[in-house]
């Protein structure tokens, strides 16, 4: 099953000041979970995650180090089907009391019009696939959040 990676992971991996050797372990696991995927081919970037991750660098050199790594993951089209699916599931998830952002939203209708999992490491992003899972019944998360089995 391919894997859209949010902005979490790709920050973990490419941003992390001191790089591998400053992740924890849980950081650790995700980051070879994002690893799994990209040998295996099924890491996906969407452009709004993009344009996150390439946000706040602090030197062109980073910058242009960073979107040389992201450079071989095409964006996911994003049509305004995905936009309008997007609004429902945050209505959704607002009606179950889940606070959420618009572009964890917009990746969750991605993930869930092409039965794709979503790899994270962002507590509002995962309460959202959470009650999205719950009210839908269908699996968004590529693994349940550190201590959920």
């Amino acid at each position: 099953m391919k894997v859209l990676v949010d902005t979490s992971i790709w920050s973990l991996a490419l941003r992390r000041k001191g790089g591998p050797a400053k992740l924890n372990d849980e950081e650790k696991r995700l980051v070879a979970l994002l690893v799994e995927a990209i040998r295996d081919g099924r890491a996906l970037v969407a452009g709004p995650v993009r344009q996150e991750v390439l946000s706040g660098i602090a030197t062109p050199e980073q910058f242009a180090e960073v979107k040389t790594k992201l450079d071989p993951f095409p964006d996911q089209p994003i049509g305004s089907a995905d936009y309008i699916e997007a609004a429902r599931l945050y209505n959704l998830c607002r009606r179950r009391g889940v606070e959420c952002g618009a572009v964890d939203m917009l990746l969750c209708a991605l993930a869930y019009r092409n039965e794709w999992t979503i790899l994270a490491r962002d507590g509002g992003m995962e309460r959202s696939i959470a009650a999205i899972e719950a009210e839908t019944g269908k699996r968004l998360a590529e693994v349940p959040p550190a201590g959920v089995s």
